[in-house]
């Protein structure tokens, strides 16, 4: 009789192993399959919250098929304690997997509000961006020119969410200047700046800030991946160049970046200024004169004057010989690989052409037939204003 029950015991004992085993296979193969959601949402973790709340707002919104089941695969995989306050995406048909590696890994906010301040040539401009996380694009709530004009209340009630994300996107060719200024007027950082960086030592990009950054730090960023990108572009350089050193290339790849706005140009651009370095002409490109009018301090807002085309300053290029003695701009990378990298041309001579590009030659009597038409068109432009 106690051999019977013995035997009994045993093979139940082996059917509950058999039976738990299938249950934690069959609770694997539900965590890393597709789940039910149709369409991508922004699932918002508040501060303070645990994963219970979670789990059931995800099941609330079709995220998962039970809340039960996502607590027990959390605590299984020892991460019901790494949650994270803040607004993340969750992707169509995403995984428990998925979801939870998602809100307990950095903690960066991958969805919901975004407030970028935009640094540009003219203007510096904050706007207020939302994600649609259906077509993960952002929408664009509100905007405004940080002037000391009323801010719309969009951006103060985004200010005081704890997930609103930050950042800071800086426009190719703006000065040194031009940034600290603007840094200065955005009141999501703090510190004072007590030295504007060297010119063209910025990197023109994008980059994620938190609220309270001190100003110098994100300046420092700025630095740091300019220097990268110098270095770089420096070291895979053409041979034969008419620059001496990765300084040269800098004020070079600053006057590229001014001088045009069309991508396709650039190299043909720096193959003028090669040429005319190679054959000892001198540069004469407006936006170094205007630059030695300005110091990079603001925009000159108006045509340049005959006297001061003919005003000698360090920068003047229609005065100096060769480049100014620093950039004049910070260029973005496609001015410096321009710079290093220009297109093979026998080009000397460039004029606007009245699309937003311009028109090269190779020759004066070529290069004074574009700029006739170029004054044509300005003639036009004028009389319709």
């Amino acid at each position: 009789m106690w051999r019977a029950l013995a035997s009994n015991a045993l093979t139940m004992l082996v059917v509950g192993l058999f039976l738990m085993g299938g249950l934690i296979l069959w609770g694997q193969s539900q965590y890393k399959a597709e789940g039910p959601l149709q369409t991508a949402i922004c699932l918002q973790v508040k501060s303070g919250s645990n994963m219970t709340k979670v789990s059931r707002n995800l099941e609330d919104q079709g995220a998962i098929h039970s809340a039960t089941l996502f607590r027990m695969a959390a605590d299984y995989t020892d991460k019901s304690q790494q949650l994270k306050a803040g607004s993340f995406l969750v992707h169509e048909g995403a995984s428990m997997q998925q979801i939870i590696d998602e809100i307990t890994s950095s903690g960066a906010s991958t969805c919901g509000s975004e407030i970028e301040y935009r640094i540009g040539v003219t203007r510096a401009q904050t706007r207020v961006r939302e994600l649609n996380p259906a077509t993960l694009e952002f929408v664009e709530v509100a905007a405004f020119d940080n002037t000391g004009n009323e801010v719309p209340a969009a951006y103060t009630d985004k200010r005081q969410d704890a997930d609103t994300r930050y950042r800071v996107s800086l426009a190719e060719g703006v000065t040194s200047w031009q940034v600290v200024e603007a840094l200065k007027a955005f009141d999501a950082l703090t510190g004072e700046v007590t030295e504007v960086p060297a010119e063209g030592m910025l990197a023109p990009d994008s980059y994620d800030i938190a609220p309270g950054q001190d100003r110098n730090a994100v300046l420092q960023a700025m630095q740091d991946k300019q220097k990268l990108r110098i270095d770089a572009v420096w070291e895979g350089r053409q041979d034969g160049l008419p620059l001496a050193n990765a300084e040269e290339m800098l004020i070079l790849a600053s006057i590229i970046e001014k001088e045009t706005a069309v991508p396709d140009e650039r190299g043909q651009v720096a193959s003028v200024f090669v040429n005319r370095l190679n054959q000892g002409m001198r540069l004469q490109t407006d936006p170094t004169v205007i630059y030695g009018v300005t110091k990079g301090q603001g925009v000159l807002g108006r045509g340049l004057r005959r006297s001061e085309l003919n005003r000698p300053t360090p920068w003047n290029t229609y005065q100096i010989d060769g480049l100014p003695p620093t950039p004049i701009a910070n260029p973005g990378l496609a001015s410096l690989q321009a710079a290093v990298a220009p297109d093979n041309t026998d080009y000397v001579f460039f004029v606007a052409d009245g699309t937003g590009g311009h028109a090269f030659a190779e020759t004066l009597q070529e290069h004074n037939r574009n700029v006739a038409k170029w004054r044509e068109i300005e003639a036009e432009q004028n009389s319709g204003n």
